[in-house]
């Protein structure tokens, strides 16, 4: 490719990811288009928490090619600190960009590489550059590594001084789009928080695992169903941040209902239902597909496969009724009439709060969370959707170590 062709492509990139709204969904995104445009086996992206570097991300083609099809590597989160020990921590520290053309062979600097995880995989990293991810005040936001480019053959090459200037301008694009996506995600997390004021349950940990293992099962089941690469991405993204906001609504609901002890009096359950439709409201006159999917979400994911949930078919602005049963109660929702998203979403939900310690009570041992979603498939879950949960139950698992509850 020509140099002003690939100045272009990286330009209209900047453009793409200018698009994705959520944090993790853009990260990947991110990470994925700048291996692509050195040509990169691998890459992993670390964000910066105070002194430290999270680890968030990781891509590798060999590894994944090893891997039976529809399997995705699954990689346990560790933080890194801030220091001159490690490349990404000398590069968070003096924001230079770093390449090394063989990490096994560095001498005489104040760095060194790790060899360990290369070991536990059978893996060589060679060639490594490491690039600072700064905002506009040269603020470090984190750290992105691309790992062994490799020429036309597949074998693996070194980076040239090339790959080093095309990184660096998508990279300081790729920053600021970070920036803007960390603000839409502490903003969620605000709402969150506000939620959580009412019902402790609501926590930041539990909407993230929440989010994402809803991603997870919605992507397994997009491609089971033959959608395309761009609707399963752009999908994604509406639904990792209308998945944080199901039960927005708990908001609505009085404390002496939300952290009432015992079992809820009819008449009470009556107003715990109607969060449902409180937090659609705020999403009513909608702005945006995140928004069409937020309202459709926290509307939908307590309605269950069999018809017997709720809050089913009512007037979105009065919470009435528009289909009666006999007694006189909105009609709800059946099968295929729940919206996918709510149907994913109330799966994910279950699953983690059973799975979870709270103040009113222990969590469930796997075994026992398991067999609680095999027996209610048909009936509350989707069955579709529950062989899609256990078929991705690895990578949902390392979810849960992930976005792990404050101590």
């Amino acid at each position: 490719m020509k140099e002003n062709d690939k100045l272009k492509e990286i330009i209209k990139l900047g453009s793409v990811i200018n698009t994705v709204q959520d944090l993790d969904i853009l990260l990947e995104r991110i990470l994925f288009e700048t291996r692509k445009i050195a040509g990169a086996d691998a890459g992993t992206i670390y964000i910066k928490n105070r002194e430290n570097l999270i680890f968030t991300h990781a891509q590798n083609d060999t590894l994944s090619a090893r891997l039976p099809k529809g399997k995705k590597l699954i990689y346990s989160s560790f933080s890194l600190p801030i220091t001159q020990k490690s490349l990404s921590g000398y590069a968070a520290m003096t924001g230079e960009t770093l390449v090394e053309q063989d990490v096994y062979s560095i001498q005489g600097k104040p760095y060194g590489f790790d060899r360990s995880f290369d070991e536990k995989a059978s893996y060589r990293t060679k060639s490594v550059m490491t690039i600072p991810l700064k905002n506009e005040r040269d603020d470090i936001l984190g750290v992105m590594q691309i790992i062994n480019p490799k020429n036309s053959n597949e074998a693996i090459t070194v980076f040239s001084e090339e790959d080093m200037l095309y990184v660096n301008h998508f990279a300081g694009m790729a920053s600021m789009v970070i920036q803007k996506a960390q603000m839409t995600r502490a903003l969620i997390l605000r709402m969150i928080q506000m939620a959580e004021l009412r019902d402790p349950k609501e926590t930041g940990a539990h909407v993230n695992r929440v989010a994402s293992y809803s991603v997870e099962m919605y992507e397994l089941w997009a491609k089971h169903h033959g959608k395309s690469a761009e609707e399963i991405q752009e999908n994604r993204d509406t639904l990792r941040m209308a998945a944080m906001l199901h039960d927005i609504g708990k908001v609505a609901i009085s404390d002496l209902i939300l952290k009432k002890p015992a079992r809820f009096s009819r008449e009470e359950f009556e107003i715990m239902k109607s969060h449902t439709y409180q937090g659609a409201k705020i999403f009513i006159d909608a702005q945006s597909k995140i928004d069409e999917t937020a309202r459709d979400v926290a509307l939908t994911h307590h309605e269950n496969w069999d018809g017997t949930g709720y809050p089913g078919r009512i007037d979105l602005a009065t919470g009435l009724p528009l289909e009666k049963d006999f007694e006189g109660n909105p009609l709800p929702l059946k099968g295929d009439e729940i919206p996918l998203f709510g149907r994913i979403t109330a799966l994910a939900d279950v699953y983690d709060a059973l799975s979870s310690r709270r103040v009113y009570k222990e969590s469930w041992a796997e075994k026992e969370v398991f067999k609680e979603i095999t027996e209610l498939s048909g009936r509350k879950f989707d069955p579709e959707i529950v062989e899609i949960f256990f078929e991705c139950i690895d990578v949902i698992k390392s979810i849960r170590e992930k976005y792990p509850e404050a101590e």
